[in-house]
């Protein structure tokens, strides 16, 4: 299955299918999508109101990939299920952390 990171000059960008209202924060692994694309579950415990989703995602990947916050950002899918962020770091480091978690979840 495809990974639902690629690498960029500075990082990783990396596409996440988010539940909010998910009971808990946690990351549920790889799944592949209807139309092919793969994404990483995620799951938060708030509601998507207000961008707290949003907030909780970066927090649980952040503390995840053991990484800051601030180098979590969100570039596409604010509103959306789908969500596209831009980890800032080292491409390969990033992505082994991604391949652990992924294979946890």
């Amino acid at each position: 299955m495809a990974r639902p990171w690629s690498t960029v000059a500075d990082g990783l960008v990396l596409v996440v299918r988010l539940t909010p209202k998910g009971g808990r924060d946690a990351i549920d692994g790889i799944e592949q999508l209807a139309d092919g694309r793969s994404v990483l579950k995620a799951r938060v415990r708030v509601a998507a109101s207000d961008g707290e989703a949003n907030a909780a995602l970066v927090q649980l990947l952040a503390r995840a990939l053991g990484i800051a916050p601030r180098d979590v950002a969100l570039v596409a899918g604010a509103t959306a299920r789908i969500k596209r962020l831009k980890i800032a770091g080292t491409a390969s480091v990033l992505a082994a952390a991604l391949e652990k978690i992924a294979a946890i979840g």
